[in-house]
């Protein structure tokens, strides 16, 4: 058995080593195969260093065309996988000095008593962070020497952290802690000292330790089990659906938040939350749909929103819970139908129509 897989193993490094040297010849297919493995993974570090979905679309691909067009330099030496992740981290700090930071509601000033009713228009100057589609991310850590798992390494406090370092710290953090490479292979990653890279983990880890919470809701949704945190989602969207503000209240830890960028109020406490869901989304939206997801690692909610319950629904927010126990401690309303399709979501619903089972299903608009 075990000379059965050092022989694929061994087939496998030799297509590999073929395909490279096919690549560097200048066959654009080959390298396509080299690189599809990886691209998920690699997606989702623009993003964690980003915090933007598109943005990490936009590095991803212009950091392959810099490996396409730099293959030459590839020695060979280390690992084609190091050498990929070098391009992207480099490509996505020029973005980072290029756009600045991310940031949510919560960054820019203290939250609202009451519901606000005026002058809460989106605030179109600002870079807001964005939801992730987590499907395809594994559960577990990227390799033996990382510490984060790497759906833990997407939740939004997380990335919401991240943001608050300077570029060369949270990729120094991210590719240490996250991807588990070491801090001299950091160093010549980052075109800097191991000394460097170390200060830099430190100082990151300081500001990380601050803001993210000591249990992970990766921790957090294992405990409580699937079912269980369907169940939690499903209420919470039902509720809103049929305005029922005590079932809402029922699911609410009494410090929750719930921020809706790019609305720049936000509210904290659950006499405001109640006061804004009753005055807002329970009043002045008509008719709501949902589908249920999940987004950085964490349960979540698509809806849509119609003028009339037996009219189409159109995208309105991507909803990402934050549990603590089997309440919601966080809801961030990430609002705009642009982020549907990364999630592959459809843009619109149709009426309700009735299943076999006897209950009541949204079904995408045609």
């Amino acid at each position: 058995m075990g000379e059965v897989s050092s022989g694929r193993f061994a087939a496998a490094e030799g297509a590999e080593d073929a395909d490279l040297a096919r690549a560097r010849a200048g066959d654009d297919t080959a390298f396509g195969r080299l690189v599809e493995p990886l691209r998920r993974e690699l997606h989702a570090h623009c993003y964690r260093v980003l915090g933007s979905t598109h943005d990490a679309d936009d590095a991803l691909q212009d950091a392959l065309l810099r490996a396409w067009r730099g293959l030459a330099r590839f020695e060979g030496r280390g690992s084609l996988r190091t050498w990929l992740y070098t391009v992207a981290t480099r490509t996505c700090l020029d973005i980072v000095e290029a756009r600045g930071r991310r940031a949510l509601p919560v960054d820019l000033g203290p939250s609202s008593d009451r519901a606000v009713l005026g002058g809460n228009a989106p605030l179109a100057d600002v870079a807001w962070l964005g939801p992730y589609p987590d499907g395809g991310l594994p559960r577990g850590p990227a390799g033996p020497d990382a510490r984060y798992e790497q759906r833990e390494a997407v939740e939004l406090a997380f990335v919401a952290a991240l943001q608050h370092l300077p570029g060369n710290q949270r990729a120094a953090l991210l590719l240490f802690e996250v991807l588990g490479f070491s801090a001299a292979e950091i160093a010549t990653m980052m075109d800097t000292s191991t000394t460097s890279v170390n200060s830099a983990l430190a100082r990151a880890r300081k500001i990380v330790a601050e803001k993210v919470p000591a249990r992970t809701q990766q921790q957090t949704l294992r405990q409580i089990g699937d079912a269980q945190v369907r169940e939690i989602v499903t209420r919470y969207a039902t509720a809103l659906e049929r305005g029922d503000a005590d079932a809402l209240v029922a699911l609410l830890t009494e410090d929750v938040t719930w921020s809706m960028p790019p609305l720049p109020h936000w509210y904290h406490g659950i006499e405001a939350v109640a006061d804004f869901a009753v005055q807002v989304p329970m009043t002045r939206c008509p008719s709501w749909r949902h589908l249920l997801t999940s987004a950085n690692g964490q349960p979540a909610a698509a809806f849509y929103v119609g003028t009339d319950d037996s009219g189409p629904h159109l995208a309105w927010s991507i909803t990402v819970l934050t549990l603590r126990g089997e309440h919601i401690a966080e809801m961030t309303s990430f609002l705009g139908s642009d982020h549907f399709a990364p999630f592959g979501l459809p843009a619109s619903l149709s009426r309700r129509d009735p299943d076999p089972t006897g209950a009541v299903q949204a079904r995408p608009a045609r």
